[in-house]
């Protein structure tokens, strides 16, 4: 039977499992492996205690990586005993540890990635594919590298060029290497700026459209940043991209037009704070309290709980009807008939007191009663009245308002207005019969 080739870490682990760890080295390295993960896993679990009863929350997907990160600091550190006391002559004796290390290196990298993808998609479907995408990456990568397969595979790779125009060429190698770069600093940045949102969130002493402006600029320069970064140390050539750059702005000047259009709008509303997150608006046919603006709509909550996107650019482009632009006060009416032999002054100021009575009412400016009109002999009275929170709702506070006039009224007993239909009939009309 052919001999386990030995060149590999699955051969050295063959060799060792074959020679029932009699060699020195290796039976050291097994201890070194053991003890490592061993201590790794009880500081790991010790830390999620602490880190459980402690009032500061940790950011997600912290304490399944304490197990992984620990173990492969151990290790390395077992490894550099072992070298010092001279158990190991050199790295091509610590195969063991290297693979070992390799092993809860991919599961750390792999956490690692699950917590981003975690941090930045809301979308659960997604991260399970993405987990399942991961899962069989890491397993045919380690299963290269135990092999010894996996120099060949990468040197095949970067020995395959793709072309690129008339002369630039890259490898299958940088664009492998380059499409992971790019993708893990993207989600590196999504999380960075998730959490520079989050941070600027919780600062009042800043405005609330200061805030998101801030937010979205540092994680679009994040974005940026990244992309130019990570294509650098992919080694690909950025000149080459410029072909992509100029099909981008031809398709921004045609399909993507409105989509730029309201990213834009999106920022002039936030900066020129002509609207501001909370206010009370109404354009076109939506009426409601700013709840969110992103880069390409706007919402809007409606007293009874529904959400209009409304698009920026419709914001910026048509007439916009702000409530709370200046002042947060708005004014109500309450419109109410008697009939006309009621008592007109105490109607009115029943109405007055009515109004005052209510919670949301403002007592500055005080509530007005008028006598509005005469309909059909009916006298049609009107209360005005201010209230400062408009985002809470205006016709549950006029109901209110209406609730205790009707009931003030019946209480005075003063008669509500009844339907006043009169016939008058002209004394010279006469009815013929055939």
């Amino acid at each position: 039977m052919q001999a386990p080739n030995t060149a590999t870490p699955l051969g050295e682990l063959q060799q060792a499992l074959a020679e029932g760890l009699a060699q020195p080295r290796h039976a050291w390295e097994a201890v070194a492996i053991v003890l490592a993960l061993l201590l790794a896993w009880v500081l790991s679990r010790w830390g999620k205690r602490l880190l459980a009863g402690s009032t500061a929350r940790p950011p997600a997907g912290v304490p399944r990586l304490m197990f992984p990160l620990l173990g492969l600091a151990f290790l390395w550190v077992a490894e550099g005993v072992l070298r010092h006391t001279h158990v190991l002559a050199s790295a091509a004796d610590a195969r063991l540890l290297r693979l070992a290390a390799y092993l809860v290196g991919t599961l750390a990298a792999v956490r690692l990635l699950l917590a981003l993808l975690r941090r930045v998609l809301s979308n659960h479907a997604l991260i399970a594919r993405f987990e399942r995408a991961l899962l069989v990456l890491a397993t045919l990568g380690v299963a290269l590298y135990a092999t010894g397969v996996l120099g060949d595979v990468v040197a095949w790779l970067a020995a395959t060029e793709i072309p690129l125009g008339s002369a630039a060429q890259v490898s299958l190698w940088s664009v492998l290497v380059g499409s992971f770069t790019v993708v893990v600093a993207l989600l590196v940045a999504m999380w960075l700026g998730s959490l520079i949102e989050e941070r600027l969130s919780t600062e009042t002493a800043i405005e609330a459209n200061l805030r998101t402006v801030l937010g979205r600029v540092s994680r679009a320069l994040l974005l940026v940043i990244a992309l130019i970064v990570s294509l650098a140390l992919s080694g690909i050539d950025l000149t080459i991209l410029s072909v992509f750059g100029g099909a981008l702005g031809v398709g921004l000047g045609l399909g993507l037009q409105r989509i730029a259009s309201n990213y834009v709008s999106g920022f002039i509303l936030l900066l020129d704070r002509s609207l501001r997150i909370g206010d009370m608006i109404s354009v076109d046919k939506y009426y409601g309290q700013v709840t969110h603006i992103s880069t390409r709509y706007t919402v809007l909550r409606a007293a009874d709980g529904t959400d209009a996107i409304v698009p920026n650019e419709m914001l910026v482009s048509s007439p916009v009807v702000n409530s709370t632009l200046g002042d947060r006060r708005v004014v109500l009416g309450v419109n109410l008939a008697i009939a006309p032999q009621s008592d007109l002054m105490l109607a009115l100021q029943l109405m007055r007191d009515a109004a005052k009575a209510q919670a949301r009412v403002l007592q500055d400016p005080a509530p007005l009663a008028i006598l509005r009109e005469f309909n059909g002999g009916n006298l049609v009275l009107e209360v005005n009245f201010w209230i400062c929170d408009p985002e809470k709702g205006r016709q549950n506070v006029q109901s209110e308002v209406g609730i205790a006039i009707f009931q003030a009224f019946a209480k005075a007993g003063i008669e509500l207005a009844a339907p006043r239909n009169e016939l008058q009939l002209r004394g010279d009309y006469n009815v013929s019969r055939s």
